[in-house]
């Protein structure tokens, strides 16, 4: 029997090798659960009915930034493969690696035209060598069919490169889920930009037109030449109104939104624009007369009648004097123009930088029975509220902010709505109206049959873009003049996605992976102890262990 022990020994091994090819077991015994799939993840991956390709392009010797954003991606990946039944296909790659120049560039430009953010390094050079600079993408590419979607990797939020890495770890696996559930959805939401009150429909709106169109089918829609809104619309934005609504228009919306309709309102309650400052140097913000404050506080907020100030603000060119009869021009920051800041406590906001916001007024959260308010958009710490009749002038950025003016902390600009709705026409609808309501079949509902959402952003430029003269329309949330992108697309793109989207992807980006980082003092003033721990100790236990097992031996082979 002794003769085929060896024999036992290796079928033993091989079945172990073989049975550990076959089973893939886990267990993530990390708190946040930072290896673990969510289940709207899961079920995107095993509904694939083709397989999807994914390149990364982080490939290469890189700072440890972005090595640990490679190797959390591939061990995101990995498991994403293994959920998939292997219908997910992964590589890393050099974008351009072995392309001359000539072409290299025209990958790089590509990739760019995608939407993909190149970051550019200092490779350290040897002694007595120039350094060189080297142009990378931290970001991926999802293919699924003849379509394809880029996937931005990086975070810029964080106040150090070990927080940022964190963050962009944090909202790797809703990408990629996006990417894969946009991809491989079988029917794309409608959504309806609303016009017909005045709403901007030229190049000041191209971005968010596009950017619409780009995930969903994507219609205009005149609310003054239609009877009513379809309900095969996911949901409807309703962008920077100029023009007072009508009773029966708000009844169209609002009997939408009681039959289940999304609603997005971006919604400038007062007349306040940088043309009418370039021409006057001042003037008065006054009351665009919407008529929209009865329904919008039935429905359990209140956009006021003010304009908000903030510290944390974005910067305009102010002329400070003139040379040789040329206006000299110098960027100052802009007070009406606050970088709001996103709640870390909703999926929408989570980890996006801030938003840029255009003559903001404030929000009030009013009673609304069934109604749940989330707050979205807030300002920083130093902000303050001017009410009307506000005067904006150029005057007031020529002498530096007295913070103790600024005095008030977290004033909401955006917030989201979600319950069973009442009408704003229950109990007060005029009979001429309910008659035409009847006459097409679509009788008056006074409470929502299902729950809706909707959500009130106090600034109708929030996804509206800058024009050009060099190159036409610029992202949302750009400063033309300082080049700086502010997060308004990505506020916009997971507003809409969490409107219309039913799958639950947009929950994923409430992932949070903790940052437990070390006590910088603590590990300072106990280094040598450490030290000797994790050095010294080791060795004596081996010597220790070996002196053991010499006497062990000496003893055993003694009797």
């Amino acid at each position: 029997m002794k003769r085929y022990s060896w024999l036992f020994l290796l079928a033993g091994l091989v079945l172990v090798n073989i049975l550990a090819s076959k089973l893939h077991v886990r267990v993530d015994m990390t708190q946040e659960k930072r290896f673990s799939l969510s289940e709207p993840t899961r079920r995107i991956l095993r509904e694939l009915d083709s397989p999807v390709f994914v390149e990364v392009y982080l490939k290469g010797d890189f700072p440890a930034v972005f090595r640990n954003l490679a190797s959390a991606t591939g061990d995101l990946l990995r498991e994403m493969q293994d959920e998939s039944g292997g219908r997910l296909v992964f590589r890393f790659i050099k974008p351009g690696e072995g392309l001359p120049d000539s072409l290299q560039a025209r990958v790089f430009d590509s990739l760019s035209a995608m939407g993909l953010k190149p970051y550019t390094l200092t490779v350290s050079a040897k002694p007595g060598e120039e350094s060189s600079q080297r142009t990378i993408f931290p970001a991926a590419v999802v293919r699924y069919g003849d379509k394809a979607e880029p996937v931005d990797l990086s975070n810029d939020k964080g106040d150090d490169a070990e927080s940022r890495i964190n963050n962009a770890e944090s909202l790797l696996e809703f990408k990629f889920a996006n990417a894969i559930h946009l991809l491989s959805r079988k029917k794309a939401p409608r959504i309806a930009y609303l016009l017909g009150n005045g709403e901007p429909m030229d190049l000041t709106s191209f971005d968010a037109i596009t950017t619409l169109a780009r995930n969903y089918v994507t219609d205009t829609l005149n609310l003054f030449r239609i009877p009513f809104i379809p309900e095969a619309y996911s949901a409807v934005v309703i962008t920077k109104p100029l023009q007072a609504f009508s009773e029966f228009d708000k009844l169209k919306i609002d009997q939408y939104v009681m039959r289940g309709g999304k609603v997005l309102w971006l919604i400038d309650n007062l007349y306040a624009e940088m043309d009418s400052l370039r021409q006057t140097n001042q003037f008065v913000a006054f009351d665009r007369g919407l008529n929209l404050g009865d329904q919008l506080f039935r429905y359990g907020v209140r956009i006021n009648y003010d304009l908000v100030q903030d510290m944390q603000c974005d910067q305009v060119p102010l002329a400070v004097g003139t040379v040789g009869g040329k206006p000299q021009m110098q960027l100052v920051p802009w007070p009406y123009f606050p970088l709001l800041n996103p709640s870390d406590d909703h999926p929408i906001t989570k980890n996006l930088d801030p938003v840029l916001g255009t003559f903001v007024n404030s929000i009030d959260t009013v009673k609304a029975v069934g109604i749940k308010k989330t707050i979205l958009l807030s300002t920083s710490n130093y902000s303050r509220i001017l009410s009307t009749p506000a005067i904006v002038s150029w005057e007031s950025v020529k002498q530096a902010p007295d913070p103790a003016q600024y005095n008030l902390k977290g004033i909401p600009a955006g917030v989201l709505l979600e319950g069973a709705f009442h009408s704003f026409y229950e109990n007060r609808l005029p009979s001429a109206f309910r008659d035409s309501l009847q006459a097409m079949g679509r009788p008056f509902v006074a409470e929502a049959t299902v729950p809706a959402k909707m959500i009130v952003v106090a600034d109708g430029d929030l996804i509206l873009n800058a024009v050009s003269r060099e190159t036409g329309p610029l992202p949302m949330g750009t400063n033309p003049y300082t080049q700086d992108q502010y997060a308004n697309k990505d506020f916009f793109q997971n507003a809409v996605a969490y409107l219309t989207d039913s799958s639950g992807v947009i929950e994923t980006r409430n992932k949070q992976l903790v940052l437990r980082s070390l006590d910088r003092q603590k590990v300072e003033d106990e280094r040598l102890q450490w030290q000797l721990i994790n050095i010294v100790l080791p060795i004596l236990l081996v010597i220790l262990g070996g002196g053991i097992y010499q006497q062990i031996r000496k003893r055993q082979y003694q009797r």
